[in-house]
């Protein structure tokens, strides 16, 4: 085993230079020194070019707008590491972030480690993201020290319910990587080469509740940026529709079921939302056709819990404001 390996860091921006700079100095701050730094500029027009020329040690490349997928593996593609590390313009690593995952993953022979992040909030003070996850509790109990080992059936499990690592908090073998991040999909490009991954062979991984990197949040990110009914429109109905087609011959009975559950109450809460807040009743009644042609009686069931989940989160929004 290589105590030292090369950890290629790709990171994708677009018009970003008034946050790229505290990414790549994250990068170069890192007490694990052994890396090749990549930013991929995906068509700024804001000055990034003339901005990476303050960081001789960064291999800049520029390509036309084609989506962060396309900025990713543009990197990967120049990516002499052995171990690979995404890093998103917008956010920052905590100087230990790469030798505490590098170790866990060398020294274990994983296929890839994720980290816990400070996640800012838009109003209001940052807050530990993974804490509370309600797919990542139930492997609490299996920590020790600062990490939580999966095993193949329990990686498999847990990312066919949910992408609980996003692509900044990710340390991943290269040789484990089948084809890269997605450029089809809209939102989820990680999570799909994940599944792909996952799907493809037996991964072992393992976890930090450890806060070891920042995430920002604006209007312009990819996902924190968006109004709830675009990441439904876009990552829990279109890109999920995507991998359940990609993927198909991998998934298993009882994981189709699960992501084609996933997707009908997707299309039965964007049709709520289309019907209530926006009143398009064509958009509305074609979402809840699509979910009928799939399984009439699980959307005559989740259509009730969709309007109650509703109700609940007005009612509770009502009694905060009471409060204050």
């Amino acid at each position: 085993m290589n105590s030292q390996p090369l950890v290629t860091i790709i990171i994708p921006t677009f018009n970003r230079a008034s946050k790229l700079p505290d990414a790549i100095e994250s990068a170069i701050q890192q007490t694990y020194k052994n890396t090749q730094i990549i930013v991929v500029d995906d068509g700024s027009a804001d000055g990034t070019s003339e901005l990476i020329k303050n960081y001789p040690q960064v291999a800049y490349y520029y390509q036309k707008n084609a989506g962060q997928a396309s900025a990713r593996n543009k990197g990967l593609s120049y990516a002499k590491g052995e171990i690979i590390a995404s890093l998103d313009s917008d956010d920052m690593w905590q100087e230990d972030f790469l030798e505490k995952c590098v170790h866990k993953l060398e020294s274990e022979h994983l296929d890839f480690v994720f980290a816990n992040w400070s996640q800012d909030a838009k109003v209001g003070s940052s807050w530990d993201f993974l804490i509370n996850d309600p797919f990542l509790s139930p492997y609490y109990g299996k920590q020790k020290g600062n990490w939580i080992n999966l095993e193949e059936n329990e990686v498999r499990s847990l990312y066919i319910q949910s992408c609980p690592s996003p692509s900044s908090s990710m340390v991943i073998r290269k040789s484990s990587i089948v084809s890269g991040w997605d450029e089809k999909m809209n939102i989820g490009d990680d999570w799909s080469m994940y599944l792909e991954m996952i799907l493809s062979k037996p991964c072992r991984a393992a976890f930090t509740l450890e806060q070891l990197w920042r995430k920002r949040v604006d209007e312009i990110n990819v996902y924190d940026g968006r109004k709830w009914s675009e990441v439904l429109e876009f990552l829990h109905i279109a890109d999920l529709k995507r991998n359940m087609e990609k993927l198909s011959d991998l998934l298993r009975p009882e994981e189709l079921k699960v992501l084609e559950e996933r997707y009908m109450s997707s299309l039965v809460e964007l049709s709520k939302h289309h019907l209530l807040r926006e009143f398009k009743v064509k958009d509305s009644l074609r979402l809840l056709g699509t979910s009928f042609a799939i399984n009439i009686p699980f959307t005559l069931k989740t259509i009730p819990n969709i309007l109650f989940l509703g109700l609940n989160r007005k009612l509770g929004l009502v009694k905060k404001k009471v409060k204050i």
